[in-house]
């Protein structure tokens, strides 16, 4: 009997889950104005890896690793293949590719097949091919050729990135990272997903927003170019006109 009770005790220790985390993180700001002279706008991360609520404990232990995916907004994207055919440059193929974010960036505290294995990576679409990965009419193999290109040209235009060893641990249970939106970072929501990981197991995550706008005569065109097209058809020429003027008054002098 008490081998049997002994053996039931251990059962019970052995089976009972891990001691919870929860991720309590900030952002630097939760607005980014986009003005006629915006050369990009550095962005802060940091958080606490605290234990669960309810829990007894005092502190997690570590070590962790973190890692933020910041995603822009979503459209639909065409990548389109060129051939030279008879002295001409023409699109011949094309995979659309509906929903792809217009920005992607992923931070993370170290090599990222060093924090978790590849199918975790996939799953949780933190790698930048992961996004191409998704059922589509012109088939997988199409499709993973046209979407690493995608990935490519994007990356080269600095709208996706991938920076490891970009996040720091001052103290075991805090991190913080940096993050430079570069000039041409397409307005709207955009969103900051936070992964924490030990043993290569998601212990806790969070997802935060952020918004980037355009404001003053910036927004007031980029509203009328969709909203009111005649008024900013009729603008572009009276703008063109005085333009023309103005620069005929100055060579004149």
């Amino acid at each position: 009997m008490r081998r049997l009770l002994l053996c039931l005790l251990l059962a019970m220790l052995v089976g009972a889950p891990a001691q919870g985390a929860r991720l309590v993180s900030q952002l630097s700001s939760d607005t980014v104005d986009i003005t006629s002279s915006f050369s990009g706008e550095r962005m802060t991360f940091f958080g606490t890896i605290a234990p669960d609520v309810g829990s007894s404990a005092q502190a997690v232990p570590g070590p962790f690793h973190v890692v933020v995916v910041v995603i822009g907004p979503t459209q639909n994207r065409v990548a389109r293949q060129r051939t030279h055919n008879l002295g001409i440059w023409l699109n011949t193929d094309q995979v659309a590719f509906p929903d792809f974010p217009s920005y992607f960036h992923v931070l993370s505290s170290g090599r990222l097949r060093d924090i978790t294995n590849l199918t975790t990576l996939t799953a949780e679409k933190i790698l930048p091919e992961a996004l191409t990965v998704q059922p589509n009419e012109a088939g997988w193999w199409k499709t993973a050729v046209f979407g690493r290109e995608l990935v490519r040209l994007m990356t080269e235009q600095g709208l996706f990135g991938v920076d490891e060893n970009a996040i720091n641990f001052p103290v075991e249970n805090f991190y913080s990272a940096r993050l430079t939106l570069p000039s041409n970072a397409p307005p709207g929501p955009y969103l900051a997903l936070t992964y924490v990981f030990q043993n290569g197991e998601i212990i806790a995550r969070k997802s935060e927003g952020f918004a980037v706008r355009k404001i003053g005569f910036e927004r007031f065109l980029a509203i009328a170019s969709t909203q009111q097209p005649l008024l900013y058809g009729l603008l572009c020429v009276v703008l063109a006109l005085f333009t023309g003027w103005l620069g005929g008054v100055i060579f004149r002098r």
